[in-house]
């Protein structure tokens, strides 16, 4: 894996246990804060973003994770801010995220690897 791939996938990682942060305030904690909400839209945008950057990297996405819904749904947040549903905002936070999370896992470790490799 390239050093370039490795980061990004790094990046996600914590990306994703910041969604999960987000995620175990509750639903109605975050239904009722427009702070967590943009915390939420700006964690999916910079996904959605590294999505991308893989992608062009010709990084394959695990079964589960599918980075052009990931790009789709940055394009969304950023240009159509003023449609968004939080009840879809919310479950792509609290099911989508976490089954990328496991997916991903295995590259996780292969990025770490990558980077620093023993």
């Amino acid at each position: 894996m390239n050093r370039k791939a490795a980061k990004e996938l790094l990046h996600i990682e914590g990306w994703l246990v910041r969604a999960g942060e987000v995620v175990a305030r509750g639903k109605d904690a975050y239904l009722g804060d427009d702070i967590l909400q943009e915390a939420g839209d700006s964690l999916m945008m910079k996904l959605g973003e590294a999505a991308n950057r893989l992608s062009r990297l010709d990084v394959l996405a695990p079964d589960g994770v599918e980075w052009a819904l990931a790009v789709a749904n940055r394009n969304f947040i950023i240009h159509q801010y003023d449609q968004i549903n939080r009840e879809l905002t919310w479950l792509t936070l609290s099911v989508d995220l976490p089954a990328w999370h496991e997916s991903l896992t295995p590259l996780f470790g292969q990025a770490r690897a990558a980077l620093h490799p023993a």
